[in-house]
């Protein structure tokens, strides 16, 4: 036995480094002679790393403590004290093995994080038309109620896909993307009243994403003469400029500037802008300050705010060419002087409101 404690001590003076190099060079050579005693020198190595991550995780505990206790509300008095919630009784009674398990939890978000960032430098192109049957919150404050009472063809189910539209004429010609009626089986358009209007596609772009809905409704009502005009030529960086779209219920203003003249991967068809944007944006109208519509919106940059892509509003004009003029009713122009000029930011939305729509797309 006293042999053995012996061996011990010298075993771990050998690993601390306490023998000196003769010493060291004659134990060395007993471990090649002897292989019990290079087993105990093996176990006592693995004893002492194991004490040392138990001390690490000691330490880590202690710092959970502390955390949690500075987390802890003054006592009550125990008839007013409230009920512990789940999370709390959950730590309370497992703080030993979640601290051990949120260690490790952090050494795992380190390392997906350090996977997504590689993989995902360029982004991706996710476009912002609203999947309506996928969106958990409630279904009414999603989508408005059908309140046009006279009507009557409205559909029952509700709409699975929603985005935004704009008018281009005063008869119901009505800019979207194409991505967000393509393949329905109806369309209705709502307005800022929340009177809805079925809708017919009578032009659809796929090289654009662009589609020109037309409203069949015989209710309704021919609109005022068109607050804002189509601006055919480029618009520089920097220049600011505004959306007005339907990523809820109620219109959202969006706010931001030209960060590249240039859309996703180069494309020359769009303009890349600073704006945030979200599922239900698409098809809003891009507005300068003078009150022009310069582009469609149609995508964003995935995981990457504020960085959105309008489709340029000269392939807008290049679409109304393809219908016929007496169909539009008036001819559509792009002049340089927009009605919204001069006016600030809240007189115009206040003007063109009542021309951008929700789309509610049926399948």
């Amino acid at each position: 036995m006293r042999n053995e404690l012996a061996l011990e001590v010298i075993i771990e003076d050998y690993l601390a480094g306490k023998l000196s190099a003769e010493e060291a060079k004659a134990f060395e050579q007993l471990r090649v002679n002897d292989p019990s005693v290079d087993h105990k020198v093996v176990a006592h190595q693995v004893f002492i790393a194991s004490l040392k991550d138990y001390g690490r995780v000691s330490s880590l505990k202690e710092q959970m403590n502390a955390i949690h206790a500075s987390m802890d509300v003054p006592a009550l008095t125990e008839a007013l004290q409230p009920k512990p919630s789940f999370l709390l009784q959950l730590w309370k009674n497992n703080k030993s093995a979640l601290a051990v398990a949120a260690s490790f939890a952090l050494l795992a978000m380190v390392s997906i994080y350090s996977i997504q960032h590689n993989t995902k430098q360029n982004g991706s192109y996710e476009v912002m038309s609203r999947e309506l049957v996928k969106i958990k919150n409630s279904q009414n404050n999603l989508i408005r109620n059908l309140k046009n009472t006279k009507t009557t063809n409205a559909p029952v189910n509700p709409a699975k896909v929603g985005g935004t539209g704009f008018a281009l004429t005063t008869n119901g010609y009505i800019c979207t993307n194409l991505h967000v009626i393509n393949g329905a089986d109806s369309v209705y358009v709502q307005n800022s009243k929340g009177d809805a209007y079925k809708a017919k596609v009578v032009y659809q772009d796929p090289q654009y994403d662009l589609a020109i809905i037309k409203i069949v409704d015989q209710n309704f009502s021919t609109l005022s003469t068109l607050p804002y005009k189509l601006r055919s030529n480029n618009i520089g960086m920097g220049e600011n400029v505004y959306t007005l779209g339907f990523p809820k219920d109620d219109a959202v203003l969006g706010e931001g500037y030209v960060s590249s003249k240039t859309g996703h991967g180069g494309d020359t068809t769009a303009y890349q802008v600073s704006i945030p944007v979200n599922p239900g944006n698409s098809g809003g109208p891009l507005l300068d300050n003078l009150g022009n519509v310069i582009g469609v919106i149609s995508a964003r940059e995935y995981q990457v705010d504020g960085a959105a892509f309008a489709v340029k509003s000269k392939y807008i004009l290049e679409a109304l060419a393809a219908i016929p003029q007496d169909s539009l009713g008036k001819k559509v122009t792009s002049i340089k002087k927009s009605p919204l000029l001069g006016l600030t930011r809240t007189k115009q939305i206040e003007k063109i409101e009542d021309y951008v729509f929700m789309i509610k797309v049926y399948n």
